[in-house]
């Protein structure tokens, strides 16, 4: 199997809902760690814990290859300094996608005047959702307000080293990567850790 190649995490049934939540737990950097140290209770978060592979610590990646955006004009890194940014790759087709959406789009409304940007780069996996009026369609089924880049050539995928659906990358108001989850779950985890970089 590539390293890229796609794969959908099914969590719960592989590590059960208390490794889901210690996932973002476990590689929260101490300082900001506060609530949330106590879900990092299971060894088996440590499978997930390899920084290389999750580009901690490193500075937010460009948007790259974007056929297109919806929702907003072209983005770049430099247009989000000083925010909180929230990178969420999500194809419309996938159901561990749709369960996490209400939480990223309540994340949006509820944060976004405090500095909080979601960013939910749309990476296909099946031909039909390569198409730009279909992902428009789940925007308006799913009430997705914030931007929306295409990513159908995978290239800001890559560029993340990413493999899930869904998969949450945040970032501190320096641009610097500080937590990221896979799948579903961990949403207290992830709005704790959204209210900590706001600060």
């Amino acid at each position: 199997m590539s390293f890229f190649q796609p794969q959908r995490r099914k969590l719960l049934s592989l590590f059960g809902l208390g490794a889901a939540s210690a996932v973002g737990a476990a590689l929260l950097p101490r300082s900001q760690n506060r609530s949330v140290a106590a879900l990092d209770a299971s060894p088996k978060s440590s499978l997930w814990a390899k920084r290389d592979d999750v580009n901690l610590g490193q500075a937010l990646h460009p948007f790259q290859g974007i056929s297109q955006w919806l929702n907003s004009d072209p983005l770049r890194v430099a247009d989000l300094q000083g925010k909180v940014v929230l990178v969420q790759f999500w194809t419309f087709g996938c159901i561990n996608s749709q369960r996490t959406l209400p939480y990223v789009t309540r994340w949006h409304q509820q944060y976004a005047d405090q500095g909080l940007q979601v960013i939910g780069v749309h990476t296909p996996e099946f031909k039909y959702e390569h198409n730009a009026s279909n992902v428009q369609k789940a925007l308006e089924e799913y009430q997705i307000a914030y931007p929306v880049p295409l990513d159908n050539n995978y290239q800001t995928w890559k560029a993340y080293r990413n493999r899930y659906w869904p998969h949450l990358f945040l970032t501190s108001r320096e641009g610097v990567i500080t937590y990221h989850h896979i799948g579903e779950g961990a949403y207290q985890a992830t709005e704790q850790t959204i209210q900590a970089l706001l600060g």
